[in-house]
């Protein structure tokens, strides 16, 4: 494979932790190349890292170019998993051309733009300008690094994003986002000990990337509890007691789980509203995500319950929130314009139960508009409700200079046209435009499917075009 040495870096960094906000050792990784392959570096307070390299001969007059990744990713494992993020390196096979790590997700979202970006710094043999080798903090998070990315560091106004995940495509703009939490606060009463109690859990979905796969019509695990929480409560003097689902506000839940207290008279009758239930989403999902499931469990009786009001309002809540897409554009065919992903429900300290969610559009009015909608919801389910971490857009550039050296490039390696569009994902370009409007980006990359969820996999001979593309833009950047 050409692209051999790209991959023996990412295998480097699948063994190193980087989970969003505990970036530490990708930071120090990263200062020891610049170190020992004698090459300038510097962080920023935030831990940006910025590594740069000379023009090679022939070059010297060449504009800078800036090869951007992020050095977090997301931490999803499956229930059972024992992988602790923290210390263990990443598992994976590779089976029929790609690279998998079938219980956790692979972190080649952005791990594969690192290797990508440290292979050409550490070879001399090829031709391009100045580099600066840009890695950002955080992204996953709230793209706090890019926002955090101070006027001065960076010098060049060519911008190369790594961080795209369809090979064959060059992406010229993005969506941009906003969080919406919502918080429920109760005082507990006493669960009944004469009740019989029994978790039930939605599984086995294939969950994914909230920007990328939201349009894919896959099963969102909480929104689905709370359809079925919803028809108990109509029906049965049921107690909720707990309830958690989902993780990452940037990923679609894939399992979510309560246990509730059933009266032993309407035991049976609950089951088999359950079991109605199961059939149910395995029938309507059998070909957008067709492992999905509901399984019932007996527990041992729980301490306490959520009192009766809190736990209707925030089930109705729960069904009635908006989740997927709201519109699509009407000038670029096939885009999501606006989207909202209802992302997780977790019980927390202080008898708080917390729920994610966050919104995005390429129109900065329909993103916040979208924010409303969630936040009115749970406002008129007696929920508090925050905004946060709202980012700009990237608005696409089509007479962009940089995008037809691209697909110039493209062209000649190739023999086709590459797809120039935007993305529904969040990137974070149009922050980098904030504090360096004159930049002119691109994004591309390798094709990665199931990211953000485990099972996350990367397609090797797309890393052999996705790096012959990047040799052939720098060497035509002139």
């Amino acid at each position: 494979m050409v692209s051999e040495k790209v991959l023996s870096f990412f295998k480097e960094i699948t063994r190193i932790p980087r989970e969003s906000g505990h970036e530490e050792q990708i930071i120090e990784y990263l200062q020891q190349f610049a170190a020992s392959h004698n090459l300038e570096c510097k962080t920023d307070k935030v831990g940006n890292v910025l590594i740069i390299k000379e023009a090679s001969k022939g070059y010297e007059n060449s504009p800078t170019v800036i090869l951007q990744s992020h050095s977090d990713m997301v931490c999803e494992k499956n229930t059972g998993s024992t992988h602790d993020f923290a210390k263990d390196p990443i598992k994976y096979v590779i089976e029929d051309g790609w690279m998998i790590a079938k219980e956790t997700t692979l972190g080649a979202d952005c791990g594969i733009g690192i290797a990508a970006q440290l292979a050409i710094l550490e070879d001399d043999s090829l031709e391009h300008g100045r580099i600066e080798a840009l890695f950002t903090v955080a992204e996953e998070t709230g793209l706090d690094g890019a926002k955090a990315l101070k006027p001065g560091f960076l010098t060049g106004n060519i911008l190369i994003n790594l961080d795209s995940e369809d090979e064959g495509e060059l992406f010229v703009g993005c969506a941009g986002g906003i969080d919406t939490t919502a918080r429920f606060k109760y005082k507990p009463k006493k669960a009944d000990p004469s009740k019989v109690y029994t978790r039930f859990t939605v599984l086995g979905g294939m969950g994914g990337h909230s920007g990328d796969d939201i349009e894919k019509g896959r099963a969102n695990a909480v929104q689905l509890l709370g359809r079925f929480l919803n028809r108990c409560f109509a029906e049965f003097k049921i107690d909720l007691c707990s309830i958690d689902g989902g993780n990452k506000r940037n990923a679609i839940a894939r399992e979510a789980s309560a246990v509730v207290a059933i009266p032993s008279k309407s035991e049976d009758a609950v089951i088999a509203l359950f079991n109605e239930f199961a059939a149910e989403i395995r029938s309507e999902y059998a070909v957008t995500d067709p492992a999905v499931n509901a399984v019932a469990e007996p527990v041992a009786r729980e301490k306490n319950a959520i009192p009766a009001g809190v736990a209707k309002r925030l089930v109705s809540a729960l069904v009635a929130a908006p989740h997927g897409v709201l519109a699509m554009s009407a000038e670029l065919k096939g885009l999501v314009e606006t989207s909202s992903n209802l992302a997780s429900v977790k019980m927390g300290k202080g008898n708080t139960i917390r729920i994610g969610s966050s919104q995005r559009s390429s129109i900065n009015s329909a993103r916040r508009f979208a924010g409303d909608r969630f936040a009115a919801v749970f406002r008129l389910a007696g929920a508090q409700v925050a905004h946060e971490s709202e980012y700009p857009g990237w608005k696409p550039n089509m007479n962009s200079p940089l995008k037809d050296v691209c697909v110039d490039a493209y062209v000649r390696l190739f023999g086709q046209q590459p797809i120039v569009r935007a993305i529904h994902a969040g990137l974070e370009c149009g922050l980098f435009l904030d504090t360096y409007p004159n930049l002119d980006m691109i994004s591309f990359g390798p094709t990665l499917r199931g990211v953000h969820a485990p099972g996350e996999r990367l397609e090797l001979a797309s890393v052999d075009k996705f790096w012959l593309l990047l040799l052939e833009v720098l060497r035509s950047i002139k």
